[in-house]
């Protein structure tokens, strides 16, 4: 199937590892223009050069957007270095480290703001020339959390990022419906848990293979964890033309989570 996406212009936020690189490596396969963002310039550089490196049209910018201002600055600055962006896919996010569902209110507008605020800060600049052009797509990473609550902080779980996540369903199913006026489809993916270098469950799987095996068995009906590389070729389909009709649709990948 030709998804189209042959010389578009694609902007991938959080893009040094895991997911995000993988969602980068799939959209070069296609021969679209990529652009990285996230705070490791060292990671960037490296998966620039992966995929084709900056003279084959590629290129990154290292920041971190979690400071006050940054994604409005960012924004219009590639939008001026770049042109316009046909596709862009949010992959920030995290817990930050929060789980106490007790905690702070600072804290919660911590994760709000890594999950969900620094995408709705860009989109505000990034989707206006979509509009315009009449014609754009911008994916988001949500997560399985936004419907189970993941209350079980011993198993990786946070409620403050369980609640950002389904903020940010919310917010992907209403603008979708706004933008798809204009044929610009605004959709999110919510994975099960992916197992990603550094994380949670990366380090249990090393550390604690019986409890990891008991977490599968009693949540997971294929068996196993989801790899980055299952997701990408999602992210790459609701880009392309195909996905016309997928206004404001949120997709679980989530491997038969029981």
């Amino acid at each position: 199937m030709d998804f189209g996406l042959a010389g578009k212009r694609v902007l991938v936020v959080g893009a040094s590892k895991n997911i995000g690189a993988a969602i980068a490596k799939c959209f070069a396969t296609e021969g679209a223009f990529v652009t990285l963002i996230a705070r490791d310039m060292h990671k960037l550089y490296d998966l620039v050069e992966e995929i084709g490196g900056v003279n084959s049209g590629h290129g990154f910018i290292a920041v971190d957007l979690l400071s006050p201002a940054e994604p409005s600055r960012i924004s219009e600055i590639i939008l001026n270095k770049f042109g316009h962006y046909d596709i862009v896919v949010h992959n920030l996010g995290g817990a930050l480290g929060y789980k106490d569902p007790f905690g702070r209110v600072e804290d919660w507008e911590s994760v709000w703001r890594f999950n969900v605020g620094v995408a709705i800060e860009m989109n505000k600049i990034l989707i206006p020339p979509m509009l315009a052009r009449g014609w754009g797509r911008v994916i988001h990473i949500s997560s399985i959390s936004a419907e189970h609550g993941e209350p079980l902080s011993h198993e990786g779980g946070a409620i403050p990022y369980a609640a950002a996540k389904a903020y940010l369903n919310a917010y992907v199913k209403g603008l979708g419906r706004e933008c798809a006026k204009k044929n610009v489809i605004v959709t999110a993916i919510m994975p099960g848990v992916v197992l990603s270098e550094g994380k949670y469950w990366d380090r249990a799987c090393r550390e604690q293979p019986e409890y990891v095996a008991d977490f599968i068995s009693h949540n997971y009906s294929i068996g196993r964890f989801c790899r980055p590389d299952e997701i990408a070729p999602f992210a790459v389909f609701l880009a392309s033309e195909q996905a016309s009709f997928a206004a404001g649709s949120i997709i679980p990948i989530d491997g038969g989570r029981i």
